[in-house]
């Protein structure tokens, strides 16, 4: 199985949800599973740390995945030039057990990631990979289902993440 995570934060109460949709092909339409796990604590924005925000809150969420998982596909890169990114610390958080796909939707200069142009758009996702090829990676992402730029699955996944936040935010002002 593929898991594909993405996280959102409120910046007010730093508070964050993780999301996992999982899925068993790369061009599946509709997810066999969804996790969601909301985290505390999340650390402020800082630029080039985007990992301290999300990787604590997408760690607690891989332990929920009850499926075996063959691949990992984050939003953002694996690596920033010469600093480790999101997928990075993902991948040896994880014990570089599963291969990890970063999909970003700017360029990060200096960083190692292969463009991949969907339906009919003109602007890139920019693929990066650790545990697997890199061109494999971006076979992959092209092959997700979807006519558009972003993946179905990946806006999936995304909507799950801000309607978690939505639910957990409304949940501690009514508790």
């Amino acid at each position: 199985m593929i898991a594909a995570l993405d996280a959102h934060y409120d910046e007010d109460t730093l508070v964050a949800v993780g999301a996992a949709v999982v899925f068993g092909d790369w061009n599946d339409a509709a997810p066999a599973a969804a996790y969601t796990s909301g985290c505390e604590s999340t650390a402020s924005y800082v630029p080039g740390q985007f990992f301290k925000r999300e990787l604590p809150c997408l760690l607690a969420l891989l332990k929920q995945i009850v499926e075996p998982l063959h691949a990992i596909v984050i939003d953002g890169y694996v690596s920033l030039g010469d600093r480790p990114g999101l997928g990075m610390r993902m991948w040896d958080a994880i014990g570089q057990a599963t291969p990890v796909i970063g999909v970003a939707k700017t360029r990060f200069k200096g960083a190692t990631a292969l463009e991949v142009f969907r339906g009919r758009s003109t602007q890139a996702l920019y693929v990066s990979s650790i545990g697997i090829e890199l061109d494999k990676a971006q076979t992959n992402i092209a092959h997700m289902a979807g006519a558009f730029r972003i993946p179905t699955l990946l806006k999936h996944v995304d909507r799950v993440a801000r309607d978690g936040l939505r639910a957990e935010l409304s949940r501690r002002s009514l508790g």
